[in-house]
């Protein structure tokens, strides 16, 4: 016997009625507003070409590494989930059998973020009632699999419908920008802008590094040398800002900063590219970078956003034959005091960089990023991100943040996701979740209603808007 799927109305608000009453006044005065997604991976291609969705697996299970990676954790190998290999190897490739594994094993996301989304999804998006089993395996996926044929859930249409006013993709340094200049030439009104994230060409740990830094300055015309690099970085940043970018992305293993001569940093250019580097060499070459980051974001206006402390491909096994970025990527603890000193030592003060903080290490809301961003003109803090991108953890970011760095010092909502019919359910998630918050603080009487109402529209929308600069 199937059992019903019903999105709750009161979902993550609080069980005190008195304060779970406030929670839905809150929200209802944030619920349509329209979504700023100012930081993601969402494929510009979708947009540029609008072509259909493949099929139910390819859209919410192959691309997805919150969803294969658990699937992973308990014994399916992501070849039976039809995950690509790098040499091109066979793997399941019936999207009805991927769909079924996932379906038999739905239990496993019970009580994680990545259910409250995809419930929305099924429920929201497709108009399924009854929940996801084996036994309605099919069911789903023929619903799905149908609406994906219609033009409404074309990409475009999905976006329109989802009420989105600007998204914000991620794109490298040697990427040629192409299908944002097809999404401008079509004529679409949809609003979306790239990011430029250049890890590519700023880690010398990349096994690319040397041939993306040969390709970087050929690209753009520039010299093989120091000042030639920092050149195209300046060219390729302007390109990125002729797309639409306001912001950079800096995805680096630590937070790391460093203050070099320019002779100093000229030496160091020259043993990275020249050669493997020693461990010291790479990390005070992307600090150092980090610092001409600032710099070049003071010149010309874009933010920048700091990813710090991720083991990526924590699993070699899984990296040698399924390559990059699946799933097998863990927090590592946090610095940024001492790291971040000679950035904040050179462009701290200066209130037109705008340097956004990211975070895996729970730890250090409270005990240093909420006093630095409560001090520094140049700095913001960002939502809690990835794994701590759930109710919990919105939930201790308000609790360790808050009172030190204020509402006002952080930058509102980012999704960062690839699964793009997920993005109106993270919003709606963060949206339930700071109205509880501001519920709580009214009904201790440590924050006047109105004064609750006006935060509630910032932090679903203003404060994106405003820190992005879209």
């Amino acid at each position: 016997m199937t059992k019903p799927l019903r999105l709750h109305p009161d979902r993550l608000f609080p069980s005190d009625p008195a304060t779970r009453a406030i929670a839905r006044a809150l929200h209802a005065t944030v619920r349509d507003l329209p979504i700023v997604s100012p930081h993601g991976h969402t494929d510009p291609r979708w947009f540029a070409y609008d072509d259909p969705f493949a099929d139910p697996a390819q859209l919410l299970i192959v691309p997805d590494h919150y969803v294969f990676r658990m699937l992973y954790s308990q014994g399916v190998r992501l070849d039976e989930l039809g995950v690509p290999t790098v040499d091109g190897s066979a793997t399941e490739s019936d999207p009805r059998a991927i769909w079924r594994r996932f379906a038999e094993r739905y239990h496993l996301f019970r009580g994680t973020p990545s259910r409250l989304w995809l419930d929305w999804v099924f429920a929201q998006a497709f108009g399924i009632d009854v929940r996801l089993e084996a036994a309605t395996a099919d069911h789903y996926y023929d619903i799905i699999d149908a609406a994906l044929k219609t033009d409404a859930f074309r990409p475009r249409a999905l976006f329109e419908r989802y009420n989105i006013e600007v998204i914000a993709t991620t794109e490298g340094p040697l990427d040629p920008l192409d299908h944002h200049r097809a999404i401008r030439a079509s004529g679409w009104g949809g609003r979306v802008v790239t990011a430029y994230r250049p890890d590519p060409v700023m880690d010398p740990d990349d096994p690319r590094f040397i041939d993306n830094v040969q390709r970087f300055c050929a690209m753009t015309g520039e010299t093989k040398d120091y000042a030639g690099y920092l050149r195209a970085h300046e060219k390729r940043r302007a390109d990125f800002r002729e797309a639409g970018a306001t912001s950079t992305d800096h995805g680096h293993p630590s937070a790391f900063t460093a203050n070099l001569s320019r002779e100093e940093a000229e030496a160091l250019f020259d043993r990275v590219t020249s050669g493997p580097a020693s461990t010291r060499d790479a990390e005070l070459f992307r600090g150092h970078m980090l610092v001409e980051m600032a710099r070049m974001a003071i010149e010309d206006g874009m933010v920048m956003q700091l990813h710090p402390g991720v083991h990526r491909n924590h699993n070699e096994a899984v990296r040698d034959r399924f390559g990059r970025d699946k799933g097998a990527d863990i927090p590592t603890a946090g610095e940024f005091v001492q790291a971040l000193k000679p950035l904040l030592d050179r462009y701290g003060n200066d209130p037109r960089l705008t340097l956004i903080l990211f975070t895996l290490d729970e730890d250090v809301y409270s005990r240093e990023l909420a006093p630095l961003a409560g001090h520094y003109p140049a700095l913001r803090l960002g939502p809690p991100w990835w794994f701590h991108d759930s109710p919990e953890g919105m939930r201790r970011f308000r609790e360790r943040a808050s009172e030190t760095g204020g509402f006002y010092n952080t930058v509102g909502f980012n999704d960062d996701t690839r699964a793009f019919l997920s993005i109106p359910a993270r919003h709606d998630v963060a949206r339930r979740m700071d109205c509880t918050w501001l519920a709580q603080l009214v009904a201790e009487h440590r924050m006047e209603e109105d004064e609750a109402f006006e935060l509630a529209h910032a932090l679903a929308y203003d404060l994106a808007k405003k820190a992005y600069k879209l």
